[in-house]
């Protein structure tokens, strides 16, 4: 079996009729294949998902404060120390893990 076969997935979809229809209409207009209009716009759209995910868009404002607070820090408040000595207490040198539970839910 070549390898071109083995790395490639499927994807399968049941949808209304009249679903399909304007996906049929809007890929002959296009000039493609149904398969290949569901999948070149499902893709563009995934695309551009994760890119609007892993950046972050600052006004000038919000960057420079976002940048003069990375220069000056605040101190560590209890919060932060009382956290900071709790993964202590729980960290593992050895193994490098972690002894954690989660938490009971709130009710």
């Amino acid at each position: 079996m070549p390898t071109a076969a083995l790395d490639r997935g499927r994807i399968t979809a049941r949808v209304p009729l009249a679903v399909q229809q304007t996906l049929e209409m809007a890929a002959n207009l296009t000039g493609a294949t149904l398969n290949q209009f569901v999948v070149q716009t499902a893709l563009r759209e995934a695309e551009r998902i994760i890119e609007q995910e892993r950046v972050i868009r600052l006004s000038t404002r919000d960057t420079e404060a976002f940048l003069a607070a990375l220069d000056n820090p605040l101190p560590p408040n209890a919060a932060l120390k009382a956290a900071l000595n709790d993964y202590a207490a729980r960290r593992n040198d050895k193994t490098g893990t972690l002894d954690w539970a989660p938490r009971s839910k709130r009710v």
